[in-house]
C-alpha cells in the first residue's frame, strides 16, 4: 500500500479515476516467507550472536580485574618462603583473596565461553559468505 502511495504522489500512476481504486483492481503482493532452513540457520545467527556477545563480556571481566589479582597472585607466593609477611602485606593478601577468587572464575568462564564462541564464529563466517 505504501508503494502504490508512493507511485501516485510521484505520478507514475494515473490518479484520474473517476471512482477511484476498487479491492479487484489492487493486488497485494507479500514476500515469501523463508523457509525452515532459513528460519533454522537465522536462529543459529542470532544464537551465535548471544555467545559471543557473552565472550566479549566475560573478557572485558577478566580484563578489568587482571592486574590486580596477578599482584595478589605475587602475594602468595610470599606464604611459601620462609621470610616473614609484613603485617601490610598480610592485611594486603588477606583483602585480595575476594579478587583473586572473582579473576579465576572469571578466568574460567571466560576460556569456556571462548571455546563455545569459536563455533559461534563459524556460524557468523558462513552466514557472512567468509
Amino acid at each position: 500500500m505504501d508503494q502504490l502511495m508512493a507511485m501516485l504522489d510521484e505520478g507514475k500512476l494515473d490518479t484520474s479515476l473517476a471512482d477511484g481504486f476498487s479491492s479487484e483492481q489492487l493486488v497485494e503482493v507479500k514476500p515469501p516467507e523463508p523457509s525452515n532452513m532459513t528460519k533454522q540457520r537465522e536462529d543459529a545467527v542470532v544464537e551465535s550472536i548471544q555467545v559471543l556477545n557473552h565472550l566479549a563480556t566475560m573478557k572485558a571481566k577478566v580484563q578489568d580485574s587482571r592486574d590486580e589479582a596477578l599482584k595478589v597472585r605475587e602475594l602468595v607466593d610470599l606464604l611459601f618462603v620462609d621470610d616473614p609477611i609484613s603485617e601490610d602485606q598480610l592485611a594486603e593478601l588477606k583483602d585480595g583473596f575476594k579478587v583473586l577468587k572473582s579473576f579465576a572464575q572469571n578466568n574460567l568462564r571466560y576460556l569456556e565461553a571462548r571455546e563455545q564462541a569459536e563455533n559461534a564464529r563459524k556460524i557468523l563466517d558462513e552466514a557472512l559468505g567468509k
